[in-house]
């Protein structure tokens, strides 16, 4: 879409999506959703989650452990969160409309903001209170129960969530390409890809800090390392939900495209023989796959009208092909402002003092 003001932008659809790009087709309409991500490894976390965490508290409760009820605790909220992701990407699929003419991509920034919240206060803060109203309520008389059930879920645990993170970990790996893992968390804008990732983690982690609770609580006969692991798993589901935090609050806040990415369509926009130069440029992610450009053109003087329409056109040609995620492109051509202030100006000078 071309926003200039030497016309009046093209004829808007009625149900607000705007002016289709140059080759006639919306970013976003590949069938895939916002993000563009197949959901099934976070189907594959969900249903995991679901079954691992019923047959947990059912070790909690014969065994007594603290560790095994943080356990129970962290699968359950695992499997809600993987639900509410799967409902934010079905949510930011919706079509822009009157109320929204920019689309409900960031609807998928959204829930996953509230996924890191029921991580910190559901997961981290109930695990935490767990472990230490476990270690509150020990006394000389208090004894374990049988590890033995414990042992057993917790490598059954470990097989289901090492097959799920396998999952996790071949689509983060694909979509990351030669990033660093760490790198591309931080610059990555389809959260549903790094998200099931750090809960699979997490989940592993939990499961080691559970089975050496148990394992050093049966070898010193001490109640103090179930309630310790409790409060573990907690401090490490308070720390992924930090991250998780942080990540979603920039996307929400706005972020756009990165420097050299800038830098790459300056390059394209002055390629074109009718730019003199390429000014500003706002960017702006609204969703994983929906991307909103503008771009502050000066073209030649000499350039007519019907050229400077067919360099727009090209350059928005060039920028979807370089940048696939782009669904909006306003280009506003600078030098037009000029021409328009000063026969403003000209005219002040002539009938300013009659």
């Amino acid at each position: 879409m071309v926003d200039s003001n030497m016309q009046e932008i093209e004829e808007t659809n009625l149900d607000g999506t705007g002016v289709p790009l140059p080759d006639g087709q919306d970013a976003r309409m590949d069938g895939e959703g916002p993000a563009g991500e197949s959901p099934k490894a976070i189907i594959a976390a969900v249903a995991a989650n679901i079954a691992i965490g019923v047959v947990k508290f059912i070790a909690a409760f014969i065994s007594g452990s603290s560790a095994m009820i943080s356990e129970g605790i962290h699968s359950i909220v695992d499997s809600g969160n993987g639900l509410l992701i799967l409902f934010g990407m079905k949510r930011a699929e919706r079509r822009p409309d009157l109320a929204h003419p920019f689309g409900y991509s960031m609807e998928l920034y959204f829930w996953t903001l509230v996924v890191a919240v029921m991580i910190f206060a559901l997961g981290g803060g109930v695990s935490i209170y767990e472990g230490v109203h476990r270690i509150m309520e020990i006394t000389p008389e208090t004894t374990l129960g049988n590890p033995t059930l414990n042992y057993i879920i917790i490598g059954i645990s470990a097989i289901i969530e090492g097959m799920s993170l396998s999952v996790a970990l071949r689509e983060f790996n694909a979509a990351r390409g030669d990033t660093k893992p760490l790198q591309f968390i931080k610059e990555a804008k389809d959260p549903s890809l790094f998200t099931v990732v750090l809960e699979d983690s997490a989940a592993l982690t939990g499961l080691l800090l559970a089975f050496l609770g148990t394992l050093l609580g049966h070898l010193t006969g001490s109640a103090y390392f179930d309630g310790a692991a409790s409060v573990l798993i907690g401090v490490l589901l308070a720390l992924v939900a930090i991250i998780l935090l942080r990540e979603t609050k920039g996307l929400l806040i706005g972020e756009g495209l990165k420097g050299d990415e800038l830098v790459q369509v300056a390059r394209i926009v002055e390629a074109d023989p009718r730019v003199h130069k390429c000014g500003r440029i706002l960017s702006l992610y609204l969703g994983p796959q929906d991307l909103l450009i503008n771009i502050d053109v000066t073209f030649e003087e000499k350039a007519s009208r019907d050229a400077i329409d067919e360099a727009i056109d090209g350059i928005e040609r060039e920028i979807v092909r370089a940048f696939p995620q782009t669904t909006r492109i306003f280009v506003e051509p600078e030098n037009l402002h000029a021409t328009h202030a000063g026969a403003e100006r000209a005219k002040e000078l002539i009938y300013g003092g009659q």
